[in-house]
Order: C-alpha cells, then structure tokens, then sequence
C-alpha cells in the first residue's frame, strides 16, 4: 500500500530468502510454527492508519461507557458464567482487546470516495497473539529492507518497553511462577509458539487444566516436584476448546468459584464479541441488527452475512443468506445471531503474481484503573479467499498470518 517500500521489498524477496526465514523461525522456536506465515508484512500508509485510529476511538467510546456491562450481560451464557468478574470501579473491563479491520475501498459517494477505509470485522476481548507479533515484527526487519519511519507499535518505542508492559499487567507483582497461561493441551494448540515465547520473554508457562488441581478455593498446578499455587491466570482457554474434549474429566472447571486473579476474565470473550457489533456505530462499522430485534429483514438481504454470536474463528458464519435462510431460525435460537452488512476486501497487496486481501487486527491492553484502553500493536492476515483464514487460503501463497508496519 506504500508503492516505494512494496517495491523495494519484492524486489529483494525470493522463494530462498522466505525459507531461510522459516527456517530461522524452526532454529528459535523448534517445531512451534503450526500456523502459516505469509511473505510479506503490510505497509500501512498514514492516510488509513489515522483512519484505522479513528475507528478504534469511535468503537472504544462506547465499550469505555458505564452501562457497556448492562448492555452485554445477556452475552454470556448461564451455563459459562465465570464467577468472580470486577463488577463496579475503574478496573471492571476486558484487560485486552482486538479490532480486526478488512481493508477496503470507500464507496461512500463522498469526499473519500474511492480511497482506502477500514472496515470493522469483529471484536474480540481476548488476548491474541501478543507475544509473537513482536517477534516476527522483528524477525522481518532482519531480512528484508523495511524503512525506519515504518513501526509496528503504538505507544512504546521499542519491544523492550512493549514487553514491559505486558509484564506489569499480566505478572504484575506475582513471581512469575505464580502465574500460568491456561489451555487445554497447550502443546497441541495451533497458537503454542506464542506460548513459548510467553514463557521465554515473560517466565509465565503454559498449564494444561488437566494439571491444575484443587484444594478448596486455592488452585495449584506442580512445577520441578514443588505444588506452586496459581495465584493468576492469564487466559487463554475458551469454552469452544473444551466441546471438542467430551466427557473430559478435571479437579478444576472454568465456572468454580476459585480464589484467583484473571488476566483477562473469560466472561469478556463473550462481553467483547460479535454480540457488541449492534451497539456501535460509525463510517466504520458496518451495520448490524440481532436477528430477535428485526421485524421485517433488510431488502437488500443479498448485502448481509449471517453470524452465530457463540461462535469461534469464523465457524458458522453464511456469506449468502435468503429470507428461507432466516425464517428457517427457530424463534428460541434467533437470539443468539445477527446479520451484518458485508464488506468488500480490496486486494491491494502487490504479490509477484497479482493482488492480495489483507486484513488488520488491532491489538490493545486495558490494564486496571486505567480510563481507556493502550494500543500496542497488530497483526495481520492475507488472504486469496472468499474469507480470511486458513479453510479459504490452502494450496496458496502469500497468505497467512503477518505484521503490518503503520506510517505515522
């Protein structure tokens, strides 16, 4: 999107240089990378990143609201009610956050008609990943030509001060031992070396819940021999893992009443979600409505997706839906999904045979007592596919997940 930096970056890529790049990867972080890396970061021009900050502001003036937590509480399901939520004071929010933007083409008729607009995609109040963009943020400078004026963070100078930062609002004044990243077979999971990483640049490893046992509200997992209670647990395990794991038998389930800090409390997974779209609004977000609010349905129907609101990485999502499609919908499921107007991704990044869709997340920290949420940096994702994500990309290059370095 920044003519002279992509040129000069294709010009110095080759199928050898990409390799040697994974390779570096696998030498740091033997066998982690479970998940593609695509080419080539997206340079971001000044134009769209004010855009794309103006965006954050408009949808962080109504999630800093005081009634935002009124407006969301039917978004949790009784069922996965994690007790133990900050319910009153500054520190009663999601302590990370991310906006995922597709990039677009304005179509407004108006003064930017024609330029490039952000357009929201989804919220998530959950943490992403955090630990790796950095990283590979870092990993692509080390390679490739990528001009000094061009950063991936926001906010901090450098990833040191970054990594301080997440170091005071996930360890806090813990020893970091006393702080684990939960999941469920952490060792499975496409996103592990971010994990790894967690561990090697802030001392917080990865717990298994099938590790962690309970002694009345106390929580423990064994570390060397040594029964190290968990006095913080940085989050990273949702109820949709755990369906894939039936019948799975713990001493210690999501929903307990336990005496414990959440780094990022489970309820705003589903706070901080497909179910805020509706309550937005802004030129960069497009409309939305839950299904159960619409008496009649758009006419323009054929320029909406159908989104389930309790669902994961774009499961269940239906690009093109009918007014059949929608009556289908059992009145006492209608709740739990909403239409939202599509979006049109621009491909507009040059690869060396033809034009590529990107997408841009976001990626903010809330630390408690503070007024509003930091934005620290992003991560990105290309895609040749009719969506972004991996079911929509295989068998094709220059996708996956990536950076973005903003112009300021």
């Amino acid at each position: 999107m920044i003519q002279p930096v992509r040129e000069a970056y294709n010009q110095a890529f080759s199928p050898e240089r990409y390799r040697d790049f994974l390779g570096t990867i696998d030498t740091d972080l033997p066998g982690q990378l479970d998940f593609r890396v695509a080419e080539t970061p997206i340079f971001v021009p000044k134009v769209l990143t004010d855009k794309i900050l103006q965006a954050c502001d408009d949808i962080i003036a109504v999630i800093a609201r005081d009634d935002f937590k009124a407006l969301t509480e039917k978004a949790i399901p009784a069922e996965q009610h994690v007790p133990n939520e900050p319910d009153n004071g500054l520190d009663a929010h999601t302590q990370f956050m991310a906006v995922d933007f597709a990039v677009c083409r304005d179509a407004s008729g108006g003064p930017a008609h024609g330029e490039l607009t952000p357009q929201l995609i989804e919220l998530q109040g959950f943490p992403s990943l955090y630990n790796f963009q950095p990283y590979l943020a870092t990993l692509f400078r080390s390679f490739y030509p990528i001009p000094d004026n061009l950063s991936h963070l926001f906010t901090v100078a450098n990833n040191a001060e970054y990594l301080e930062q997440l170091r005071q609002m996930i360890v806090g004044d813990c020893l970091p031992e006393e702080v684990i990243l939960l999941e469920i077979y952490p060792e499975k999971q496409k996103t592990r070396i971010d994990f790894m990483l967690t561990e090697k640049q802030l001392g917080v490893a990865a717990v298994c819940l099938t590790k962690i046992r309970k002694e009345g509200r106390n929580l423990f997992y064994e570390k060397e021999g040594r029964q190290i209670r968990i006095k913080r647990i940085y989050n990273r395990l949702i109820f949709d893992d755990l369906q894939n794991y039936p019948g799975l038998r713990t001493d210690f389930h999501l929903t307990d009443d336990v005496d414990v800090e959440w780094v990022g409390h489970p309820n705003w997974f589903f706070r901080l979600s497909k179910y805020t779209l509706p309550l937005l609004k802004s030129p960069y977000v497009p409309a939305s409505y839950y299904l159960s609010d619409l008496g009649t349905y758009p006419t323009d129907l054929e320029n909406y997706v159908l989104k389930p609101l309790f669902s994961f990485a774009g499961s269940g999502v239906k690009l093109n839906i009918t007014t059949d499609d929608l009556d289908a919908i059992p009145s006492y499921q209608r709740d739990g999904y909403l239409i939202q107007r599509k979006v049109k991704y621009e491909p507009i990044i040059q690869s060396p045979d033809g034009l590529v869709k990107c997408e841009i997340r976001m990626l903010f920290i809330w630390p408690k007592e503070d007024a509003r949420p930091t934005l620290l940096t992003n991560l990105g994702r290309l895609s040749r596919g009719e969506m972004i994500g991996v079911n929509f990309n295989k068998n094709k290059d220059w996708v996956g997940g990536t950076v973005c370095f903003f112009e300021k």
